[in-house]
């Protein structure tokens, strides 16, 4: 019962369905449709962009989880910004790194 009317809707109802669609033969033709005609020509038009869309997507490019694009995933999450402060009296050389690794949890 099931295959029989999918069967029907492939060959009978689908090709009378384009059959009655209003597909002028040239490009100069879409501009002449009126209203009612792109109405029925809607249907069509969103399947045929879903399938655009589904062929194209692998190819897009892939948006990265928020937590990859992380850098600092531990330290001071309460705080938008993690900010240290040292009294420069405290450095004892003139010639003075300072670099936090995230990873790691040094200061150095």
């Amino acid at each position: 019962m099931v295959l029989e009317s999918i069967s029907r809707i492939i060959k009978v109802q689908l090709p009378a369905y384009l059959k009655r669609l209003p597909l002028p033969e040239t490009i100069g033709g879409f501009a002449r449709l009126t209203v009612s005609e792109w109405l029925r020509l809607l249907p069509l038009l969103g399947i045929l962009a879903l399938l655009g869309y589904l062929t194209i997507r692998p190819f897009l490019p892939k948006k990265k989880k928020q937590r990859d694009s992380l850098i600092n995933l531990k330290i001071q999450k309460e705080n938008p910004k993690v900010v240290n402060e040292i009294d420069i009296e405290d450095l004892n050389s003139a010639n003075v790194c300072y670099c936090r690794c995230w990873r790691s949890k040094t200061v150095s």
